[in-house]
C-alpha cells in the first residue's frame, strides 16, 4: 500500500512561523484521552521514548477533502504520513520508540482509518482540542472546524526533547524521527 503517489506535486509548502518554538523542554500535559485500542492513555506517564505525531485529519476513500484543502500549506498528506509511520514502525520500535498519532477526529472515525491502513500503533482522539490547546499546538480552520497543524514530538520520560515543524512532505516525517533518534544518545 503506497499512497505517496497520490499527493499532488504542486502543494504549497508550509513555512516555519515559530509556532512550536516553545515546545522543547516542555512537559506533556496530564490529560487522558481515548485511543483506537479501546482504552485511554495519559502520555505524561510514559517512560522511555515516545513519538507523537499530530495531524489535521485523514480523509476517507471516495470522499473529497474540504473545499480549498490543497491550498492550505501542509494540510494535505495525513494518510501518507500515517502510512509512512506504519512502514517504518519496525525501525522506530528497534530504536525504542513508542508511536502514537493524534487528530481531532473522533475515535470511531479514527478506528476505520487504523483498520483500513493497517496501522500497528494506536491513534488518539483530541476531539475537544484539550491536549493540543494545553501544548499550544498550532491550529487552523477549514469548514468551520479547528484542526491541528502537522507537528511531531519526540518525548523522553514525559518531557519534549525536540519537535518537527513544519513537516513537508508529510511522508518524510518518520525518516526525520529515525535520523534524530539514531544521532542522539537517548537513554
Amino acid at each position: 500500500m503506497n499512497s505517496f503517489q497520490d499527493l499532488p506535486k504542486d502543494l504549497p509548502v508550509p513555512e516555519d512561523d515559530g509556532a512550536c518554538d516553545h515546545l522543547t523542554g516542555a512537559k506533556l500535559p496530564d490529560i487522558t484521552l481515548p485511543t483506537t485500542n479501546d482504552d485511554w492513555v495519559n502520555l505524561s506517564n510514559h517512560i522511555g521514548i515516545l513519538v507523537v505525531y499530530f495531524y489535521p485529519m485523514t480523509g476517507r476513500p471516495n470522499v473529497p477533502p474540504p473545499d480549498g484543502w490543497d491550498e492550505i500549506p501542509g494540510a494535505r498528506g495525513c494518510t501518507p504520513q500515517s502510512c509512512s509511520f506504519r512502514d517504518h514502525f519496525s525501525e522506530l520500535s528497534a530504536l525504542g520508540a513508542s508511536i502514537f498519532g493524534m487528530s481531532t477526529q473522533d475515535t470511531s472515525y479514527q478506528k476505520e482509518m487504523v483498520e483500513r491502513l493497517q496501522l500497528p500503533f494506536p491513534v488518539i482522539s483530541d476531539s475537544n482540542l484539550e491536549y493540543s490547546d494545553a501544548l499550544k499546538i498550532p491550529t487552523f480552520y477549514v469548514d468551520k472546524k479547528r484542526l491541528m497543524k502537522r507537528v511531531t514530538l519526540i518525548v523522553i520520560d514525559g518531557v519534549i526533547s525536540t519537535f518537527h515543524y513544519p513537516i513537508f512532505p508529510s511522508y518524510s516525517d518518520p525518516e526525520w524521527v529515525i535520523s534524530y533518534l539514531s544521532s542522539h544518545d537517548i537513554s
